[in-house]
């Protein structure tokens, strides 16, 4: 365990197309969709930091310049935001990068899926273990972030870990689904996993979100993997050939998931985060309650 090395990297895939929200994400990245006053990337990225992350390694494509703006420094307009005193806001901008921590973008070439977007970050991950966080997937942990329960799993048990939860059975077709063997409280080893199966073939209900801890070894197997569902290289396929030669854990985390690459998961996560917003509760609880009375 003493040759552990720690998990620096984060990798965030964000070169998909957002069709199930167009046209809004016709000239803006699904990723910049606001969550209240922040955009979904920005939570990911906080989550990374937060968890001990000290690079972040975009993934992204041609259309998706405002990213890189978002994380890149305005120095227009913070010199406008203390011009104006607004101290408060400046000081929101400046925390988007901490220090210590860089942002790397690397462009996929073809959207190939999953996997590929994974492997497109070869280059800048090389052979030290590292996160995959998708953006979509908005996880609130209860007292600590999903990836930060999973580096406490990886740090004890040193081997790939996988974020899972429980989806109804008619939803297995959605997600990669994996074969589970409890092996303590929220761990399980995960003996098989399979790319959106049939609900009757399904091997479990236990779903892979959008949360990944994977050792390099990763690489040599998408590499070898080819396409799969949908003529898209799935990391899921990936991950079955790792099991074979390494263990691999499922990460049943505490929080809650909402899946913001739907409509209906992203206005759900609008209404929880605004009610938890420091400055808006109180009247956006009321405004809440005044409509339900109306329509219902």
């Amino acid at each position: 365990m003493g040759t552990q090395k720690k998990i620096r990297k984060a990798v965030f895939p964000v070169a998909g197309l957002g069709t199930r929200f167009l046209p809004a994400t016709k000239a803006s990245p699904k990723e910049m969709l606001p969550i209240v006053d922040k955009p979904l990337i920005q939570y990911a990225a906080e989550e990374a930091v937060s968890a001990g992350i000290e690079q972040l390694i975009f993934v992204t494509s041609g259309s998706k310049r405002a990213i890189e703006d978002h994380f890149d420094k305005n120095q227009e307009l913070e010199d406008e935001l203390k011009r104006r005193k607004k101290s408060d806001l400046l000081a929101d901008l400046q925390r988007i990068v901490p220090q210590g921590v860089s942002c790397i973008y690397i462009r996929q070439q073809e959207a190939l899926g999953l996997g590929d977007a994974v492997l497109t970050a070869k280059p800048v991950v090389g052979e030290e273990p590292f996160a995959v966080i998708l953006a979509d997937d908005l996880i609130d942990g209860a007292e600590q972030s999903c990836l930060s329960q999973m580096i406490n799993i990886y740090e004890n048990q040193d081997c790939s870990v996988i974020a899972v939860e429980n989806v109804r059975q008619t939803e297995t077709k959605k997600y990669g689904i994996i074969d589970p063997e409890q092996l303590y409280e929220g761990v399980l080893k995960i003996n098989g996993i399979v790319e959106k199966p049939d609900p009757a073939l399904a091997p479990s209900t236990l779903a892979v979100v959008g949360r990944y801890l994977l050792t390099p070894t990763i690489f040599t197997h998408i590499e070898k993997v080819g396409k799969g569902a949908g003529g898209e290289i799935q990391l899921t396929d990936a991950i079955a050939r790792l099991l074979a030669e390494e263990q691999v854990l499922g990460c049943q985390f505490e929080g809650i998931r909402y899946d913001c690459g739907s409509k209906l998961g992203y206005l759900k996560a609008t209404i929880e985060y605004a009610l938890q917003h420091q400055n808006l509760r109180e009247a956006f609880k009321e405004y809440l309650s005044e409509i339900c009375h109306k329509h219902f």
